[in-house]
C-alpha cells in the first residue's frame, strides 16, 4: 500500500498543477474575484461651458461603442434622473474602445437642459456587455438645483419575461406609425407598496440615444409581489429598421427588447404606379385635346383615310366555289345601270325569275350570247 500511493503522488500532484493553470487561464480559479465595474474619470472636475474636458475610461467591454453626454439633475448615486431628457443630446460624443477595454475623448462642455448637479454620463450603445457609468461634473454659470428626496416607496426590480406584442396592419404597410405592447413582469423588492408607478420607455434606432417618454401604470405592487405591467410603444411614420425598446424606473435601465420593423413597401408601390399613371394620363389629355384644336376638315379626312386602310374581306359558304366575273357585252344597252339576274335558291334553275320561257326545255349555255326580241 506504500509503495502503490508513492508512485501515485506525483501523477496526481502534476494533474493538479495542471488544473490549476488551466483554471488561471480560463479565469475560473476558485480564490478568481468578478471583474471591475466600468470607471469614468474626468481631466477636470468643472469647467465653463463653451469649454472642454477630457473623459477617460476603463473595464468597458472591448471594441464597445459608447455614448458621451453631459447631464444635469443626476448624481452618480441615483444616475440621470429625468433621462436623456436631461442632457444635452445634441453636443454627445461616441467613442470605440481599445481590445483592453479602454478609451480616451474630448467632450466639449455645455449647458444641459436640466439645472446642476451635473454628471459625464457614458452608457454602452453596441458591443460588450450593457453598463453605464457616471462622474460629477460642475458646470460654471448653470444653475443648481437640489435633487428631489427620495421616497420611501418599494423598490420595483427583478423583470422578467418581457417581449413585445401585437403585429403590423394594412396600414403599416402603406407607412402608418408601427405600434406595439411592451409586457413584462415586475417585482416589488421593497419594504413598501409602490402605487401607480411612473416608467419611462424609449426606442434607439443604430448608435442614437434612446428618447425617453414617461408612462404612468394604474395599480399598486405589494411587498414581495409580482405584477404583470402592459405599456404601448409606438414609432414614427414610415419608420423601419432594427429598433431597441427600453424600460427605465427610477433613473435605471430594467429591461431592453429587439424590434425588428419591416419596409413599408406600399408607399414604394405608390409611387411607382403614380410614376406610371401620370405621364400615361398626360398623354392621353394632350392627344384629345391635339384632335380637338385640329380643323373638322382633317379629322374627317383622317377618319375616311383610315376606313380606306382596313380590309375588305367576302365571306364564302362552305362547299361552294367563286364564281368568276363575266365580261361585259358590248350589244347590251350602255345606260350606266348594270343589270344583274340572280336565281333565288328556293326556285329551280328553269322556272327561276328572267329564266328562259316555259317552252324551253334547257337553259342556254353559259358561254351563250343573249339574243334580242323579235325585229
Amino acid at each position: 500500500m506504500t509503495r502503490r500511493s508513492t508512485h501515485r503522488a506525483p501523477a496526481a500532484r502534476l494533474l493538479t498543477v495542471l488544473a490549476l493553470v488551466a483554471a488561471l487561464l480560463t479565469g475560473t480559479a476558485p480564490w478568481a474575484t468578478a471583474a471591475d465595474p466600468p470607471t469614468v474619470t474626468l481631466s477636470r472636475s468643472q469647467a465653463g461651458a463653451g469649454g472642454s474636458i477630457t473623459v477617460k475610461g476603463a473595464g468597458w467591454g472591448s471594441k464597445a461603442l459608447l455614448m458621451l453626454l453631459v447631464c444635469g439633475q443626476s448624481s452618480p448615486a441615483r444616475g440621470v434622473i429625468g433621462g436623456t431628457n436631461s442632457c444635452a443630446n445634441g453636443a454627445g460624443r461616441a467613442v470605440t474602445t481599445d481590445p483592453r477595454g479602454t478609451f480616451s475623448r474630448r467632450l466639449p462642455v455645455v449647458e444641459p437642459p436640466r439645472p446642476c448637479p451635473c454628471v459625464v454620463h457614458v452608457a454602452t450603445v453596441q458591443g460588450g456587455p450593457k453598463a453605464q457609468a457616471d462622474a460629477v461634473l460642475k458646470v460654471a454659470g448653470h444653475p443648481v438645483r437640489t435633487l428631489p428626496a427620495e421616497s420611501g416607496a418599494g423598490q420595483l426590480s427583478m423583470v422578467t419575461d418581457t417581449r413585445l406584442d401585437g403585429s403590423s396592419g394594412l396600414l403599416t404597410w402603406f407607412g402608418a406609425p408601427p405600434a406595439r405592447n411592451f409586457v413584462f413582469t415586475v417585482g416589488n423588492v421593497g419594504p413598501s407598496p409602490v402605487r401607480n408607478p411612473v416608467f419611462q420607455v424609449g426606442t434607439s434606432h443604430g448608435v442614437f440615444a434612446p428618447q425617453y417618454e414617461e408612462q404612468q401604470w394604474r395599480g399598486t405592487i405589494a411587498p414581495g409581489r409580482k405584477a404583470r405591467i402592459t405599456l404601448p410603444v409606438e414609432l414614427t411614420g414610415g419608420a423601419h429598421g432594427d429598433y431597441l425598446v427600453s424600460l427605465k424606473y427610477g433613473g435605471k435601465v430594467l429591461a431592453e427588447q429587439p424590434w425588428g420593423v419591416g419596409r413599408p413597401w406600399g408607399v414604394t408601390l405608390f409611387w411607382i404606379l403614380l410614376c406610371v399613371v401620370v405621364p400615361a394620363a398626360a398623354f392621353r389629355i394632350g392627344m384629345a385635346v391635339v384632335d380637338r384644336l385640329r380643323p373638322r376638315d382633317q379629322r374627317l379626312s383622317g377618319r375616311r383615310r383610315s376606313a380606306r386602310r382596313l380590309p375588305v374581306r367576302t365571306k364564302r359558304l362552305p362547299g361552294t366555289r367563286p364564281v368568276p366575273a363575266r365580261r361585259p357585252d358590248p350589244e347590251a344597252p350602255q345606260d350606266g345601270v348594270a343589270s344583274t339576274t340572280t336565281t333565288l335558291p328556293w326556285f329551280a334553275p328553269d322556272t327561276g325569275p328572267g329564266g328562259p320561257a316555259a317552252g324551253q326545255l334547257s337553259a342556254p349555255p353559259d358561254n351563250s350570247r343573249t339574243t334580242k326580241g323579235n325585229t
